[in-house]
């Protein structure tokens, strides 16, 4: 991978993956766990940090520990694709504090929405009180998840060259 002309090596992937893991480690915890000194390490996860190869410091809540206990994927259609209604779209979308994720999206539809609610009774709820008011989408189609295969890990992206 590249950021601003800098290549990631063995160290910096090691870095990642072990942040990843647990990203309360201090740099000492750090540098021993990939085999460096503590200002050598530093050095890199500030380089790291400062070129946006590390984002953010995130704590992973388990959704189902505070009663999220559904998910559901909804493929979204608009009438139109001008910058207007695409703006306001997403704008909406970002605002809905059930929907985790979305992504404008090529193919048969337009976005891919991930939602997480607590029953079949919010997800109602969530769709006739904030989705189908908004103005512009020409059809829907929802996705119960019945349970994950494979959740997002950005350790694994360390393995991709």
């Amino acid at each position: 991978m590249k950021e601003n002309n800098y290549s990631l090596d063995k160290i910096d992937r090691r870095i990642l993956a072990e942040l990843h893991r647990d990203g309360r480690l201090t740099v000492t915890q750090l540098a021993e766990k990939v085999g460096l000194s503590s200002s050598p390490c530093w050095t890199r996860l500030k380089r790291l940090e400062n070129l946006k190869v590390i984002d953010s410091y995130t704590a992973n809540i388990n959704p189902k520990a505070i009663g999220i206990n559904e998910l559901f994927f909804i493929e979204i259609t608009l009438e139109r694709h001008d910058d207007e209604i695409l703006e306001q779209f997403s704008e909406a979308l970002a605002n809905m504090p059930e929907v985790v994720e979305a992504h404008l999206v090529t193919g048969d539809y337009d976005y891919l929405v991930k939602v997480a609610v607590k029953n079949s009774e919010h997800y109602e709820r969530f769709l006739r009180k904030n989705l189908y008011c908004m103005n512009g989408i020409r059809h829907t189609r929802s996705i119960f998840a019945l349970r994950p295969l494979k959740l997002a890990n950005t350790a694994d992206l360390m393995m991709i060259e």
